[in-house]
C-alpha cells in the first residue's frame, strides 16, 4: 500500500471517529482515543485508555524513509507530572511500556516481513479531557528475519470518544 493510498484512509478514520463520537466525550478509563502521528513512521494511532491499569496503544503507519507498512502495539503505564500552571481540565503525564511491531516491506521484488520487540517512552498533554497531544521515542529490535536495532517515534494527537 503506497503512502498516497494510506493518507485518505487515515483522514477518513479520524473524521468518522470525531463526527460519530458523543458530545460529552472525555478521557476516562475505558475511553478510546483516535488520532494521528507524524514522525518515523507516520500514521493512524488508536489508544484504549485505563486510569489505574495499563493503557494500550496501536499504530498503523507508513514509513516514508524505508517505504514500508508498519504496525505496532504497546502496553503503556501513565504517570502524572505535577504542574502548577495547568487547569482542572488539563493533565501532563509521562508514559512508558513494552510492545512489539510488524513491518511489511513494499519494495518491488522484496516482500519481506520483519517482526520485533519495542518499547516506548514519552509525554502526554491532555487538554479539555478530550484531546491528547503526545511525543514519544520508540527503540526497536527486529528479531525476524535478522536481529537489527532501530529507533522511531513521533508527535501526535488523539481525540477521545
Amino acid at each position: 500500500m503506497s503512502a498516497s493510498r494510506l493518507l485518505p484512509l487515515l483522514v477518513l478514520g479520524f473524521v468518522l471517529g470525531t463526527v460519530l463520537s458523543p458530545a460529552q466525550a472525555q478521557r476516562t478509563s475505558g475511553s478510546v482515543g483516535l488520532g494521528g502521528q507524524v514522525g518515523e513512521p507516520s500514521g493512524l494511532t488508536l489508544k484504549f485508555y485505563n486510569e489505574s491499569a495499563p493503557s494500550y496503544d496501536f499504530l498503523a503507519a507508513w514509513s516514508l524513509v524505508d517505504d514500508n507498512f508498519f504496525l505496532n502495539g504497546h502496553a503503556l503505564w501513565n504517570y502524572d507530572i505535577e504542574a502548577e500552571n495547568l487547569s482542572s481540565d488539563q493533565d501532563l503525564e509521562w508514559f512508558v511500556g513494552p510492545g512489539g511491531f510488524l513491518i511489511i516491506d513494499d519494495e518491488p521484488g522484496d516482500d519481506e516481513i520483519v517482526l520485533g520487540i519495542s518499547g516506548t517512552i514519552g509525554l502526554n498533554f491532555v487538554v479539555d479531557r478530550r484531546f491528547e497531544f503526545f511525543g514519544q521515542v520508540t527503540p526497536r529490535i527486529a528479531v525476524v528475519p535478522e536481529t537489527e536495532g532501530d529507533v522511531g517515534g513521533g508527535l501526535g494527537f488523539r481525540y477521545y470518544f
